[in-house]
This record gives structure tokens, C-alpha cells and sequence, in this order.
């Protein structure tokens, strides 16, 4: 059960992302915005967006990509936070073979 809802967070995030980025192809809502919030529009693209007009603009799919990059890593951080069980780094055993 734990495993269906990390997929399931995962995918939710991969679909906020995906919406994020200028790749998003759906028109699943009214133009006036989902739920009501002129921000978030059918069409997608917010970052470029939010970029468009600053000296950032050129570099939307660079910002992007390295925005992905690291909210991946920090939900890998936490599912494996989440995740581990205080056997899975048992302490090393000591060797005493090398005594002399």
C-alpha cells in the first residue's frame, strides 16, 4: 500500500511538472482557469510565463530542467527517509583477523 501511494505522489508530481513546462498539450478546463484562477490556464507553459519580459527568458528549458532535476532529488530524499527501516544499514561487523 505504501509503494501504490509513493507511485501514485510521483505521478502526481511528474503531471505538475509536466503542466509547468511548455510540453503540456492538454485543454482540460476553461479558459478563464482551473477552479476559477486566471493563473493556471489549459494551455500550460507557466514558467515560460513567468519568465517571458526578464533576462531569464533564453533559459526556460535550462531553469527546467534543473527545477525537475532537484524536486526529484528531494522527493527521493524524503520517499527514502520514509522508507528506511533501521535494519537496512546494519553497523559494520568488526574484523579481527588483523590483530597482532
Amino acid at each position: 500500500m505504501k509503494r501504490v501511494f509513493v507511485l501514485l505522489l510521483v505521478a502526481l508530481l511528474g503531471l505538475i511538472m509536466l503542466y509547468v513546462s511548455r510540453f503540456w498539450i492538454f485543454d482540460l478546463w476553461p479558459r478563464s482557469g482551473l477552479f476559477g484562477w486566471a493563473e493556471l490556464r489549459p494551455n500550460g507553459g507557466l514558467l515560460a510565463r513567468w519568465l517571458r519580459g526578464t533576462s531569464f527568458a533564453p533559459f526556460e528549458l535550462l531553469i527546467w530542467a534543473a527545477g525537475v532535476f532537484m524536486i526529484l532529488t528531494g522527493l527521493q530524499k524524503i520517499v527514502d527517509f520514509f522508507s528506511a527501516t533501521p535494519d537496512a544499514h546494519p553497523a559494520p561487523e568488526k574484523d579481527d583477523t588483523h590483530d597482532g
